[in-house]
């Protein structure tokens, strides 16, 4: 019988790319996504419309507010930076955001008895985010294994896979289209205009361009003014 994978989901390029390396190595993945109260609800569209199609056995959203706590450019009013990545880590950090994340994927793999989640985090193209590390995602593993029942019991030992987190953008991009991954289904960026095309210059735009670019390839996504 094929084993079972939590997926987190959030119709990113690097996510979607975990979803569809979770199949190719042995795994029935089951997507999960979140309705935090990020800023716009187009990666959320994005999430529902495709995680099936891409593969996912079934895809949960979870509903949760992270705007009553702020804190973010992407839950709270504060302008999405455009400027390009810095070296610090930057006002679109959501706090906490992938312990929150992995904590409901960890819930969801307990009662699926799935002992493996995917997340695409990536410390090499990235914003600088301190949880996605792979220091946090191994302290992170040791944790899930002490705090369940199936931990516990020794019925299962749980691992976080983290398949991207020492590629480059290029890299990801290229293992995606050896796998067949349709980057016209997935979203990436920060601040889209009402219709969901990406703005180009927030962080996530600046670094998925930079990586269909290094790959010689051409982004099928629309962006504003390009």
């Amino acid at each position: 019988m094929q084993r079972k994978a939590v997926v987190l989901y959030s119709s990113g390029l690097d996510s979607t790319t975990c979803l569809a390396m979770a199949q190719a190595e042995g795994f029935t993945p089951y997507a999960i996504s979140f309705s935090y109260g990020q800023r716009h609800s187009h990666e959320l569209e994005v999430a529902k419309a495709n995680a099936v199609r891409l593969g996912a056995a079934e895809h949960l959203v979870v509903d949760f507010d992270l705007r009553l706590m702020g804190g973010s450019a992407l839950t709270a009013d504060i302008a999405v930076p455009k400027a390009g990545v810095g070296d610090e880590i930057p006002v679109t950090y959501v706090p906490a955001r992938n312990t929150i994340f992995l904590s409901f994927a960890l819930g969801w793999a307990e009662v699926l008895g799935a002992f493996d989640i995917y997340i695409g985090v990536n410390a090499l193209d990235y914003s600088g985010y301190p949880d996605c590390r792979p220091a946090y995602i191994e302290a992170y593993e040791t944790m899930a294994n002490l705090a369940t029942k199936a931990g516990v019991e020794g019925t299962g030992h749980f691992r976080i896979h983290t398949p991207l987190i020492d590629l480059t953008k290029a890299q990801i991009i290229k293992k995606g289209m050896e796998l067949g991954v349709d980057y016209g289904l997935t979203h990436s960026c920060y601040d889209p205009t009402p219709e969901g095309l990406s703005c180009g210059e927030c962080d996530s735009c600046r670094l998925r361009l930079k990586g269909f670019a290094e790959a010689g390839l051409k982004d099928p996504l629309g962006y504003v003014n390009r």
